[in-house]
């Protein structure tokens, strides 16, 4: 879900002025999942441009205290979601964690860096939710150190249905700045693609792991 739609609209504007979100339906990009896809996301470019970084922090935390009460600790997805969650904790004045895939092979061989008490109610922080999978890792790392994970905040999602499955069985409310949906929206009244191109988008975001583009 998205927190709101002026709040979806102007991310994803501010994504696409930047090239942190390219979209290209003639010359698909291919994934390290080995998908082919007309569009590629990479939100950590926002950290290199502070007028937009401090949007997404203070959106983040305006809405989600609004919708999970104040938590104690944010938690950070690695590697994409550790600077803007830093930045998150930071505007509320709270303590930050990261998550690390899987724990480490040498020294503590911790998961999770930082402070965490058992008991901690936990606001996730992400910057993009695809199949969702490995941000669902990140909370069950959370939940088994003894945290209370109250939900998870993201800044764009591709609105997979295997990520809202995945999400709904981990009993996860997930939230977005923007969404897919608003993305290509924005996209055509700005005139970044043409409706014919919206249509390609549209169809791959169906299928994406079967969808080619026709040569």
């Amino acid at each position: 879900m998205i927190f709101n739609k002026d709040t979806a609209q102007k991310t994803a504007e501010l994504l696409l002025q930047i090239n942190a979100i390219k979209l290209n339906p003639k010359n698909p990009f291919t994934w390290a999942s080995g998908w082919k896809s007309p569009i590629y996301c990479d939100n950590r470019i926002t950290l290199s441009f502070p007028p937009i970084r401090n949007y997404i922090r203070e959106e983040f935390s305006k809405n989600l205290e609004k919708q999970f009460g104040k938590p104690d600790v944010i938690a950070g997805v690695a590697t994409g979601a550790i600077g803007i969650g830093i930045l998150v904790a930071e505007y509320m004045g709270l303590p930050f964690v990261y998550v690390r895939p899987e724990a480490k092979k040498h020294g503590r061989q911790n998961q999770i860096e930082g402070f965490l008490q058992k008991g901690q109610n936990v606001v996730v922080v992400e910057d993009l939710i695809s199949t969702g999978n490995s941000s669902l890792m990140a909370v069950e790392a959370l939940k088994e150190a003894g945290a209370n994970v109250k939900g998870m905040v993201a800044i764009f999602t591709y609105g997979f249905d295997v990520a809202t499955e995945n999400f709904k069985k981990a009993n996860i409310d997930l939230w977005t700045l923007s969404n897919y949906e608003n993305l290509l929206e924005l996209a055509v009244a700005k005139r970044y693609i043409t409706e014919e191109e919206q249509e390609t988008l549209q169809e791959w975001s169906k299928s994406p792991s079967t969808w080619n583009v026709e040569v």
